[in-house]
């Protein structure tokens, strides 16, 4: 993350525009610079145009579905997605987590937390993580680049959130080894995020699609039913 939040560049997806400049005014006090679009479509042109350390993302859009939206942009950006929603339903949320968003927020909400909350994904992927370590950890076709905080698989990049990424490298430097939830969480979080302790396994699930052959019978990363998550360093997939 940039010192201080000195320069740091913002983009949020609202079309509720007093919300909009409230949050603005209240980043501002902070050092950043909030930039507004109020529909997908404008949001999604300038999500893409790049340069942007965040996208707050509201979920209820007048043209479009927040949901699709976060899907297009994390298919083609790893700029971490912050949703903010109204609805009630965990469903949505998960669903939301899934697709590549980094964290969300329900309406209504206090913006220090917003703030907190951004900061926190932002520190994620940048630099200054703990997990950029400046090493590789290698397992065969799995290798996991701590400093550059890419994972490819056979040479491709696997895109994975903020989160995702420090879940597998704690797994991978436990490898062989079980963590229990609590381990887990207690090594990856900066801070206690309720979201994060309510969706572990929805994260879980999104790091095997991303580097299993098989996500639904999963050889890396293995559960251990009351005693929690197993990676294996197995160098191949063979059996």
């Amino acid at each position: 993350m940039k010192g201080h939040g000195a320069s740091t560049r913002l983009l949020m997806i609202e079309d509720d525009r007093a919300l909009a400049e409230m949050v603005a005014t209240y980043l501002g006090r902070a050092g950043m610079t909030l930039e507004h679009r109020e529909s997908a479509e404008a949001g999604l042109a300038a999500a893409l145009q790049g340069g942007y350390d965040a996208v707050v993302l509201d979920l209820m859009l007048p043209d479009g579905d927040g949901l699709e939206l976060c899907r297009v942009i994390r298919a083609r950006s790893d700029v971490p997605i912050l949703m903010l929603t109204a609805r009630g339903e965990e469903a949505d949320r998960i669903v939301g987590l899934e697709i590549g968003a980094d964290d969300y927020l329900p309406k209504p909400f206090n913006p220090r937390e917003l703030l907190a909350r951004l900061r926190a994904i932002m520190r994620r992927r940048g630099p200054g993580s703990r997990a950029a370590a400046g090493e590789t950890l290698s397992f065969g076709r799995l290798v996991i680049d701590r400093a550059a905080r890419r994972v490819m698989v056979d040479g491709e990049e696997r895109p994975l959130t903020g989160h995702q990424f420090d879940i597998l490298c704690a797994l991978a430097e436990s490898a062989g080894r079980v963590l229990s939830r609590e381990q887990l969480m207690d090594r990856v979080r900066g801070e206690a995020l309720d979201a994060f302790d309510r969706s572990i396994d929805v994260h879980i699930s999104r790091i095997r699609a991303a580097i299993e052959d098989d996500p639904k019978h999963p050889r890396r990363i293995v559960t251990l039913r009351g005693a929690g998550y197993l990676f294996t360093p197995r160098q191949d997939e063979e059996p």
